[in-house]
């Protein structure tokens, strides 16, 4: 005889089950194929001894348990197996009054579960075609025509078992399920009536389900993002960072930019921005652009500069410089003598002067006027380009002059007259304007602040009678 469970243990098994689902981490699916389930049933028997079907008070509570293996979306292989002992004494009015028995049943079947919708569904209908084996194990009593016969019996039947149910997916680890399924283990005899029918099935009973699945196995995820490399979209995805149901990053702008990779992950924006928007279209992030609504230059904070000055726009107060022009704070040129006149057209931008002389100070009227007369004291030997020292102190003073002035230049021509040889004269007047220049050389002035040329009888200054040396200065 087999032991007998009492319900207190069997709704002891349902609840381990609940415990058991923390431990799984997919449902069974393809990457998943193995699942055990453990359940609770409600039995209800119909017999010679009357009819339980649907009497709940009538119930008799069995422990089961389930393996399934995944074949497809809508397939699967179940093995099953349950335990219950019936119970039960022939009513008043029943043919077997007085009568009892009492069978302990343990069922065994293998069958397909057809499965409807789809693996992510909440509610997965299903049915279950499950034959099997019955195995009975009875002590009992009949009692007919005043007599008292024993029935007790030990014996297995092929049993045919179907059902229908709904699975609720409780999460990505763990379904729930509910059936109700009619065994009918062919010639089985329950409760000891040894007058059968010809049918084969005078005893069966339903079996109403409730329990839990739990997937076994490991699902192939390589990136580790909880979606399973059949399903994801977007495999080789940074570890710890949020996906959606495809196993793609999440963008919760919709621009195209990953949220983990967004800057700016609650505004739609640019790839190349980061995800950042960039109203102006000037290639600089609006969080970052000075001036958003205008496109603008990157070293500049995102704000124009028309005249390339490096002054942005709204602040120059000069907006049109000359490219290259060096310009204060405030975008206008550069008077570093703040005489009015910027350095770039200044001739002496150190030293204040006059627009009217290019920036640079006027020269006294008095030292014009030693210029001009330095002709008459400037002289040289005959017909040699040797100064006669009557002339130093007339260069002397040109040399004072041009230290006063630092920024100006001094130009010395020298003129001959039309007495001799052509060639000659040129070449006499070029060295004595060199022979001048040399002299002040020699008294400190730079080289590159006098220049000399000699130009013979070529260009006459004076009539043609006398020779000269003409200096002439320029800022």
């Amino acid at each position: 005889m087999l032991p007998r469970i009492p319900l207190s243990k069997a709704l002891a098994l349902g609840v381990s089950a609940w415990a058991l689902a923390p431990l799984a981490s997919h449902a069974q699916t393809a990457d998943r194929k193995t699942a055990i389930g453990i359940n609770v049933s409600a039995m209800q028997y119909k017999g010679n001894f009357g009819s339980d079907y649907w009497n709940w008070s009538e119930n008799k509570y069995a422990p089961g348990i389930t393996i399934s293996q995944y074949l497809s979306k809508g397939l699967d292989l179940q093995l099953s197996g349950n335990y219950v002992e019936f119970k039960k004494t022939a009513p008043a009015g029943n043919p077997y009054y007085g009568s009892n028995f009492a069978t302990n049943v343990v069922n065994v079947n293998l069958g397909l579960k057809f499965k409807l919708l789809k693996e992510e569904s909440f509610i997965r209908p299903y049915l279950l075609a499950a034959p099997g084996w019955t195995y009975t194990s009875r002590e009992g009593t009949i009692f007919r025509n005043n007599q008292t016969n024993n029935t007790d019996q030990d014996k297995s039947y092929f049993d045919l078992f179907g059902a229908a149910g709904l699975s609720f997916r409780l999460g990505d680890a763990v379904s729930l399920f509910v059936q109700t399924g009619q065994h009918i283990p062919l010639n089985a005899n329950i409760d000891g009536v040894q007058t059968r029918d010809d049918n084969k099935w005078d005893d069966k009973f339903l079996q109403h389900t409730v329990g839990l699945n739990v997937a076994l196995g490991k699902v192939k995820d390589e990136d580790n993002d909880g979606v399973p490399d059949r399903k994801d979209k977007c495999p080789g995805t940074p570890a710890g960072v949020a996906v959606d149901a495809n196993g793609c990053p999440l963008d919760g702008d919709g621009d195209g930019v990953p949220d983990y990779q967004d800057k700016c992950p609650t505004e739609k924006g640019l790839a190349n921005l980061e995800g950042c928007p960039d109203r102006d279209g000037d290639g600089i992030r609006d969080s970052e652009d000075k001036c958003p609504d205008t496109p603008g230059k990157a070293e500049l904070q995102g704000c124009p500069d028309a005249d390339n000055d490096g002054v942005i726009d709204q602040n120059d107060k000069c907006p049109n410089t000359p490219g290259g022009v060096k310009v204060d704070a405030s975008g206008c040129p550069v008077d570093t003598d703040g005489d009015g006149v910027p350095d770039y057209q200044d001739r002496c931008p150190n030293r204040p002067g006059p627009a009217s002389n290019k920036g640079c100070p006027e020269m006294k009227i008095e030292e014009k006027k030693r210029l001009q007369e330095a002709t008459k004291y400037i002289q040289f030997e005959f017909n040699k380009a040797t100064l006669k020292p009557i002339s130093f102190p007339t260069l002397d003073g040109l040399v004072q002059i041009l230290n006063d002035y630092p920024d100006y230049f001094l130009g010395i021509s020298a003129h001959a007259d039309n007495v001799g040889n052509d060639d000659y004269n040129l070449r006499l007047s070029d060295e004595r304007a060199a022979s001048a220049r040399a002299y002040m050389l020699r008294k400190g002035i730079p080289a590159d602040r006098i220049v000399s040329h000699g130009y013979g009888e070529s260009k006459p200054i004076a009539p043609n009678t006398t020779e000269l040396v003409v200096p002439s200065t320029a800022a």
